[in-house]
């Protein structure tokens, strides 16, 4: 349906104005590894065992990354 133009991306600094908002489609077209971030991140648990798990998440644009010897897994983007 109407899900990247609805779904809004929101980040904050501490500064006064410092909420910057984003849509899906923007985050989509600029930031695709951003976006799969934030959609894993949410699927995991919840607390310290959590934060950890995302620290050892490695999310490369494009095919070169520097684990050519670990044989990594290519996940294309549906959609």
């Amino acid at each position: 349906g109407k899900m990247l133009s609805d779904k809004i991306y929101h980040r904050h600094n501490p500064h006064t104005g410092g909420l910057k908002s984003r849509t899906a489609l923007e985050m989509r077209t600029n930031y695709p590894e951003k976006l799969l971030e934030l959609a894993i991140k949410g699927m995991l648990p919840k607390g310290s065992l959590g934060r950890q798990m995302f620290i050892k998440l490695n999310v490369y644009r494009g095919s070169e990354h520097p684990h050519e010897a670990q044989k990594p897994e290519v996940y294309d983007l549906r959609g």
